[in-house]
């Protein structure tokens, strides 16, 4: 594997100790277990040359540099998670050796690209955060998204809910009771004077609000 390539998992490894509680926020970590998990020891030693890492006896952490490669790194990956997942519908278990092989081709204008027409989405498949792009806070829309807002939909289109990103949870289990959730497919009735989604036999009436939370990809009619 390219040095380039074994920086990027060394970066994803030791973004994703960090998620999971298992280091500071300093990302602090024991070089044995970063070298084991990813590489070897000359690879951290090279990373350390380049200003990536530094290394202070048997721990090490990211530098500014470091923290921004492993941010752009971690959103490569998990972009093309829902791009492998949402588009070209990978399953789960391929999903993981997959990225990893598709992430390393991707450039930062691509990236934005993907991210933009995947509708910006806040977490990839597993449901972890995906690091926001410039193409997220510039709120700019160049091409059609894949994945587009329920308010967006014409009435009487078919969506299939990919995902929602309610900062309630007491909304979101409500929403769950509801049947809506993610895989679910809805058409949308009307939009005035209440949004009404319609899901099987069954009418809903959702807050324009809710109808903003929730992201569908268009399904053809059948």
């Amino acid at each position: 594997m390219e040095y380039e390539n074994v920086v990027e998992e060394m970066l994803e490894f030791i973004w994703t100790q960090r998620e999971e509680g298992k280091n500071s926020i300093s990302c602090l970590l024991n070089i044995e277990e970063v070298a084991e998990a990813h590489g070897n020891i000359d690879t951290l030693r090279r990373m350390e040359n380049d200003g990536i890492v530094r290394i202070e006896g048997d721990n090490i952490t990211l530098t500014d540099k470091g923290e921004k490669l492993a941010e752009a790194s971690i959103r490569r990956h998990r972009l093309a998670e829902r791009l492998l997942s949402e588009v070209l519908e990978i399953e789960q278990g391929l999903l993981e050796k997959n990225a990893c092989s598709f992430e390393h081709s991707l450039s930062p204008l691509v990236t934005d690209s993907i991210c933009t027409l995947l509708g910006h989405p806040p977490t990839c498949p597993h449901g972890l955060p995906i690091p926001r792009g410039e193409c997220c806070r510039k709120f700019r829309i160049d091409v059609k998204p894949f994945v587009q807002q329920l308010k967006d939909m014409s009435v009487g289109e078919r969506g299939r809910i990919v995902f929602m990103m309610s900062i309630s949870h007491s909304r979101l289990d409500k929403l769950g009771s509801l049947g809506i959730v993610p895989g679910s497919i809805v058409r949308l009735h009307q939009k005035k004077p209440s949004f009404v989604i319609e899901m099987g036999e069954t009418m809903l009436a959702i807050d324009e609000d809710i109808a903003k939370e929730i992201y569908v990809r268009k399904e053809e009619k059948v």
